[in-house]
């Protein structure tokens, strides 16, 4: 199958979602200028013009289509084709209303804004089928034509009718008996037994808890419904283009889809990334964006949105101050991109993201987005030959698990406070705080390139993924491990003990008595640091080489923190800084060092290939040691021991 290198032909892919249908076509030539002045070689046409494309049924417009395949071919700039099945025209709800989805609570989710499709509807898929057909065949062989984009941030759920039909045909693909489906779902409890497949419903309001592996399998089949849209989509259009590859956008650890198994039925991983501009963890976020996003691609992806200013969408919307579009642009480069776009190309004057800034922001050609949009296009253009489709390398692996997030993510739990994605979040900010460069990986993948693999929580696993982490170790790998791990199977069903019997003894754990979780600003003293979040009641079995204690209060005297060989095992979350600090020991032990030793705090080093990005987060200019000489690829010139980065800056140096 075709890759992204198809699409950037030895380029940076640079540009942005295109929505020309919102302005008149003399606009249409003033945009192509301005593109041609800011190295503008990529852009992504229909995503939101189904009613546009099909005014009514069975309707085809595209003279404005084939205008635009031909402007932007003339002009030497590439289009990803999108599929404009994320925005249904109001006819088809109005028509057929069993393409709308509905809500836990039985209220239908209406036409007037985007994803208002019910996954499961026959009907939906049949014209969402019809529409991609025609735009294949008219546009698959079209010069301007470099990738196809399916939908747009699939994310819709749908609890209607359609839903629980298709649900009850997933679940007996999946279980094939009732009996089983009862085994699964613990359906002893509370007298939730099943006597015909046609009592099944999805979790729908209920009078009080929902039944958690229900909830858990609903989630599955979600995740299955929509990646069935895509795959449609997408066989469509191969079989009209099979030599253009094909992508859909995912959101940044978004929890309705399981972006491990979803990657595998893309050409190109893309991603949109929001980070605030004024979280000072906004890079950091960036960064395990960026990382996860290259791991699921296993290689070069795409950042297929990002904005050049502020968004609509937070309570207050801060543009991004002068410099930091091109530092966060940059960054995604350095961590695996060979495509940088945005959302979008020209602000839009109405509609519901009208205040959304674009790459031509309402200050128009001489504002001040627009001016630093230009200086990027260039210097992207500067460095693609020596960067594009060039690897990552990394021997820090952190495992993630979209099936072990939702188990864990469920009502009638210890602690509401626990929350996978911020837990996910701190470890990784703490290596990326160590200066070191990791890949995310799933519990059950290949951990062998790897000399550390962190889990920071993964409250489920499969018995493979278990005896996985267990090769790992034996095989001489580094393991250490957050708290809440590996407590129930794939049904969510409690394994004995509290925690799986392999992992205890692999760590040295005889009995997990309690959890013991804390309240917001209650912490517990350990020796040397101290924890937040949770604690746990453990008795060690004796065989830990290791451990740190807890220090007063309940669990005074137990082990806060084991190490038994390789395998650690930490059963509260420390501080930031401590949790930088045992992660960072923990790497030097397993032999893993940053790019750069003595960074100052606020600069990012990564390699990619033979080049070293280093990346100024900070507002204030910094100097950092790097031996030997080297060549800015940003600037042109040579600098020799060290490099001089005023605020936000960066240098992309060659040996």
């Amino acid at each position: 199958m075709p890759g992204l290198g198809d699409a950037t032909r030895g380029r940076l892919l640079f540009g942005g979602d295109y929505n020309p249908e919102q302005w008149p076509e003399e606009t249409w030539h003033e945009d192509v200028r301005l593109m041609k002045a800011a190295r503008v070689n990529s852009v992504t046409l229909g995503a939101f013009s189904w009613s546009k494309l099909e005014p009514e049924p069975g309707a085809r417009e595209f003279g404005w289509l084939d205008t635009l395949m031909d402007l932007m071919h003339e002009h030497g700039v590439g289009v990803v084709l999108a599929t404009p099945t994320s925005s249904p025209p109001p006819w088809l709800g109005r028509l057929h209303p069993d393409t709308l989805p509905v809500t836990e609570d039985g209220r239908t989710e209406w036409w007037g804004g985007r994803q208002h499709f019910s996954h499961s509807s026959p009907t939906y898929r049949r014209f969402a089928a019809a529409i991609t057909e025609d735009l294949a065949a008219r546009y698959g062989g079209h010069p301007a034509l470099t990738m196809w984009h399916i939908n747009n941030e699939y994310c819709t759920v749908d609890h209607g009718d359609q839903a629980a039909a298709a649900f009850r045909r997933w679940l007996r693909a999946r279980y094939g008996t009732l009996d089983a489906l009862d085994e699964a779902w613990g359906t002893a409890f509370w007298g939730q037994g099943y006597d015909t497949w046609d009592g099944i419903l999805p979790p729908r309001l209920p009078h009080y808890l929902r039944n958690p592996a229900q909830v858990l399998d609903f989630r599955r089949f979600t995740s299955d419904m929509l990646l069935e849209c895509y795959t449609a989509e997408r066989d469509i259009v191969r079989r009209h283009s099979p030599h253009v590859p094909v992508t859909t956008n995912f959101m940044p650890l978004w929890s309705g889809v399981d972006a491990w198994r979803w990657a595998e039925e893309e050409d190109v991983v893309s991603v949109d990334l929001y980070p605030d501009p004024r979280d000072p963890l906004g890079a950091q976020h960036g960064a395990l964006v960026q990382d996860m996003t290259r791991s699921q691609a296993r290689g070069p992806w795409m950042l297929m949105e990002q904005a050049a200013g502020p968004v609509n969408w937070r309570g207050v919307n801060h543009p991004k101050p002068r410099g930091l579009n091109r530092l966060w642009s940059l960054q995604a480069v350095a961590r695996g991109a060979d495509a940088v776009c945005y959302f979008q190309w020209r602000q839009s004057r109405q509609g519901a993201e009208k205040f959304h800034s674009g790459m031509v922001s309402h200050a128009g050609e001489e504002g001040r987005t627009f001016q630093e949009v230009k200086r990027l296009g260039a210097d992207l253009e500067r460095i693609a030959p020596a960067v594009t489709g060039r690897p990552v390398p990394a021997r820090v692996a952190v495992l993630h698990d979209w099936h072990a997030w939702w188990a864990g993510d469920q009502d009638g739990r210890p602690s509401r406070r626990v929350n996978h994605p911020e837990v996910l979040s701190a470890w990784h900010r703490a290596l990326w705080q160590a200066h070191l460069t990791a890949d995310f990986a799933h519990p059950e993948h290949d951990l062998t390139p790897y000399a550390l693999v962190a889990v920071p929580q993964l409250y489920a696993l499969t018995d493979a993924a278990v005896g996985n982490l267990l090769a790992f170790v034996g095989q001489g790998g580094t393991l250490v491990c957050g708290f809440l791990t590996g407590v129930a199977d794939q049904d969510d069903r409690v394994r004995p003990g509290g925690m799986d019997a392999r992992l205890r003894e692999l760590f040295g754990i005889r009995t997990l008595h309690e959890w013991w979780p804390l309240e917001a600003g209650e912490t517990v003293d350990c020796e040397g640091f101290r924890g937040t979040l949770w604690s746990e009641e453990l008795e060690g079995d004796g065989t830990a080489d290791a451990t740190v204690p807890y220090r007063g209060g309940e669990l005074d005297g137990l082990p806060a923190v084991l190490r038994k060989g390789r395998a650690w095992y930490v059963s509260t979350l420390p501080e930031p800084g401590p949790l930088r600090d045992l992660l960072a020991s923990v790497a030097r032990d397993a032999g893993v060092r940053p790019v750069l030793d003595g960074l100052p705090e606020q600069v990012e080093a990564v390699r990619r290939g033979e080049l070293l990005f280093v990346l100024n987060h900070g507002r204030e200019p910094v100097t950092v040691d790097v031996p030997g000489t080297h060549h800015d690829l940003l600037t042109g010139t040579d600098v020799t021991g060290r490099v001089t980065l005023g605020r936000y800056g960066a240098a992309v140096l060659r040996p």
